[in-house]
C-alpha cells in the first residue's frame, strides 16, 4: 500500500483537496491519511463536514491574532510528530497558505516526496498576496510533483527551473468540488442557512473580501466603492459574508453596517455560498477560489486586487481586475449593470480553470508514481 498524507488547514484547502481525498479513498492501492492543522478553525470545520473528510490528526493551531512567526513554528513542530507517526510515502499540500509552506518544508526536512496541488500560480509581487505569493513559490521549490491547474501555471514553473517531466496540467480541483455541490443544491434555500431577505426584483451582487494586503486603506476604499454602487443604483442589493478577521470586520461594519440594501452576514458554509453565487448577477471578490468557480456559473467577476495570480480569467474575458480603488470598483460595476453586451460577453465566456476532472487526473498520476516507486 502506498500511503498519502494530505495536509490541510483552511476552507479553500478543504474544498480543493476534498475531491482528491475522495478519489484516493476509493482506490485500493492507496492508504489515505489526513492531517488537519486548524489554521482557520471556524471556517474549516463546516467544510470538512460537507465534504465528508475525517481527520487522522488535528493540530488545532489557531489562536486569535497570532503572528505568522507563531503560526509557522507551531505548524512545523506539530507536523514533525504527525509525519513520524504516519510514515507516509508522499505528502500532498494544496495552494499557498502557511499550512502549505509548513507541510512542504516538513516533507523536505523528513526527505519525503511532496506533491503540490495547484502549483505554479504567480502574481510576480512577493508582497501581494501576502504571505501567499512567497508561500507558494517556496512550496513549489520544495516539492517533487507539481499539479498545475493551467498552462500558464505550467509555464511559470518552467521559468523557475522546475523539471517539465514532473509537471502535470490537471485543471483546478476547486471546479470538481463545485460540481459535487451543485448536484446536491436544493431549488429553494434551506431556512437554516439564515440568508438575508432581498427583493427578488432587485439585482443581487455578491461580495467577498478578506485579503491581508488590503487591510487598512484598502478596505476603506473597497467599502466606499460598495456604498457608491447601492446609492447610485436603486435596484441593486449587496450580500457580503464578512470574514471573521477583525481587520476586515471592523471597517466593513463601520462603513456599511447601517446602509439600505447592503446585507452584512456571517461567513457561510459552502453549499449556501454556492447558492448565493448562483443567485447573484455578478460577483465582486478578492478570493482566488471565487475567481475560478464563478465562470462555471456564468457569473462575471470583478477582482478587487491590484494583482492576481489567476490571469487566465482576465485573459478569457470572464473576470476583470479592478483593484481596491473606490472609483474603479464603482465604474466597472456600473458598466456591467448598464451595458448588457459587456455583461453577456463576460457571462458567456468559457471557464479556463477546469472541467471537473482534475482529481481523477491527479490520482491517475499518483498511481503511476506509486508503481514507479514500488519498482525501485
Amino acid at each position: 500500500m502506498f500511503t498519502v498524507l494530505s495536509i490541510l488547514g483552511t476552507r479553500p484547502e478543504a474544498t480543493k483537496l476534498a475531491p482528491v481525498i475522495h478519489a484516493l479513498q476509493v482506490n485500493p492501492k492507496f492508504t489515505c491519511k489526513v492531517c488537519i492543522t486548524g489554521q482557520h478553525r471556524q471556517q474549516l470545520d463546516p467544510f470538512l463536514k460537507l465534504f465528508e473528510i475525517k481527520s487522522d490528526w488535528d493540530l488545532d493551531v489557531m489562536l486569535p491574532n497570532q503572528s505568522l512567526f507563531q503560526l509557522t513554528s507551531k505548524l512545523l513542530l506539530g507536523l514533525e510528530k504527525v509525519i513520524d507517526e504516519c510514515q507516509p510515502d508522499l505528502i500532498l499540500v494544496q495552494g499557498d497558505t502557511t499550512t502549505v509552506l509548513a507541510g512542504s518544508l516538513a516533507g523536505f526536512y523528513k526527505k519525503i516526496p511532496v506533491g503540490h496541488v495547484e502549483a505554479g500560480l504567480r502574481s510576480e509581487n512577493k508582497y501581494s498576496p501576502f504571505p501567499e505569493e512567497i508561500n507558494r513559490r517556496l512550496a513549489d521549490h520544495l516539492s517533487d510533483l507539481w499539479f498545475a491547474p493551467t498552462d500558464k501555471a505550467h509555464a511559470a514553473l518552467l521559468r523557475e527551473g522546475i523539471q517539465d517531466e514532473k509537471i502535470f496540467v490537471t485543471g483546478n480541483t476547486g471546479i470538481d468540488a463545485l460540481h459535487w455541490v451543485l448536484k446536491k443544491l436544493p431549488v429553494q434555500p434551506d431556512p437554516s442557512w439564515n440568508l438575508p431577505n432581498w427583493n427578488p426584483n432587485n439585482r443581487l451582487i455578491l461580495v467577498t473580501g478578506h485579503r491581508r494586503e488590503s487591510f487598512g486603506k484598502g478596505f476603506a476604499h473597497i467599502c466606499e466603492g460598495l456604498s457608491m454602487i447601492v446609492k447610485q443604483h436603486k435596484n441593486v442589493e449587496l450580500v457580503y459574508p464578512v470574514h471573521l478577521n477583525p481587520n476586515v470586520r471592523e471597517p466593513v461594519h463601520q462603513q456599511l453596517g447601517n446602509q439600505d440594501r447592503i446585507h452584512l452576514i456571517e461567513p457561510l458554509e459552502y453549499t449556501p455560498f454556492v447558492y448565493l453565487m448562483n443567485q447573484a448577477e455578478l460577483i465582486l471578490t478578492d478570493s482566488g477560489g471565487v475567481q475560478e468557480e464563478a465562470p462555471s456559473l456564468g457569473k462575471p467577476v470583478l477582482v478587487m486586487r491590484d494583482v492576481t495570480e489567476r490571469m487566465e480569467g482576465v485573459e478569457a474575458g470572464v473576470s476583470t481586475l479592478v483593484g481596491t480603488g473606490a472609483e474603479r470598483i464603482f465604474a466597472e460595476t456600473s458598466r456591467l449593470l448598464t451595458d448588457d453586451l459587456a455583461y453577456q460577453q463576460m457571462a458567456k465566456g468559457v471557464n479556463p480553470y477546469g472541467d471537473g476532472q482534475a482529481a481523477k487526473r491527479i490520482v491517475d498520476i499518483l498511481l503511476q508514481y506509486a508503481d514507479l516507486a514500488a519498482s525501485h
